[in-house]
């Protein structure tokens, strides 16, 4: 699956709703809806990136919350590319190693809950956006996506609040002509 859907939060979302029951094509919508922001970072990606063919397609598998980051963070076009490419390339190696040794390892970690992994993604997500929140324009643009997702949150599945403050602030960037 990890090969195939390199996106944890989707891969997450289709296995949560299958292991709770839910069909696979529950799952596999659930997936789907959020992997939608991916679209929208590259919509912003595209043009910085300027890939063509085949590279295009490997780019696209690439597009994530961490490689957009750390491609729009950069001051010129060759950082960035060089920025996304050498990210995408660590993160799609080390995921799959990673997903290989758990699978391996399952029955090794009695309860994986009591290790605390459930907060390494948002502070990972965080540690990649704190960069950005250097000027007033960003913090306050990245608190009311905050706000946004918190108001939704109890009307919403999981997931989706995310999905929405995510395509706020890329529309928002889009309609100003600016990255955030």
């Amino acid at each position: 699956l990890s090969v195939l859907m390199f996106t944890g939060a989707s891969q997450f979302a289709l296995v949560g709703v299958i292991g709770g029951g839910g069909s696979v094509w529950a799952g596999a919508a659930t997936a789907a809806l959020l992997g939608t922001r991916n679209a929208l970072y590259g919509v912003r990606l595209s043009s910085l990136l300027g890939v063509r063919g085949i590279r295009r397609v490997l780019a696209a598998h690439f597009v994530i919350d961490e490689t957009t980051a750390m491609a729009i963070a950069r001051d010129s076009p060759p950082e960035s590319r060089f920025a996304f490419w050498a990210t995408g390339i660590a993160l799609f190696t080390l995921w799959n190693l990673g997903t290989l040794a758990g699978a391996l390892a399952t029955h090794a970690i009695p309860d994986p809950k009591a290790l605390g992994l459930d907060a390494a993604p948002p502070a990972a997500f965080l540690a990649l956006l704190a960069p950005r929140l250097r000027a007033r324009e960003p913090m306050a643009i990245a608190l009311g996506a905050a706000v946004v997702a918190l108001v939704v949150l109890p009307f919403v599945p999981a997931g989706i609040p995310l999905l929405i403050a995510a395509t706020l602030v890329t529309l928002l960037g889009v309609f100003r002509g600016t990255s955030y």
